[in-house]
């Protein structure tokens, strides 16, 4: 089983660029302090990469 990241949004993006804006709907996050669990796959470290700045990871089991 594939390990399973935490990715949770802890500022906004309405001053972010519209890839970004791409990004953080893509990863399932809508307002601050949302989060979301998804599998830790090259894919989804690319999108959090390019948001790193507006969300805050975590490792889960």
């Amino acid at each position: 089983m594939a390990q399973k990241i935490k990715v949770t949004q802890i500022r906004s993006g309405i001053g972010a660029r519209t890839k970004q804006k791409a990004c953080l709907s893509g990863l399932g996050l809508r307002k601050i302090n949302s989060f979301a669990i998804l599998e830790n796959t090259p894919a989804v470290r690319g999108m959090i990469r390019k948001v790193n700045h507006l969300v805050r990871i975590e490792t889960t089991a």
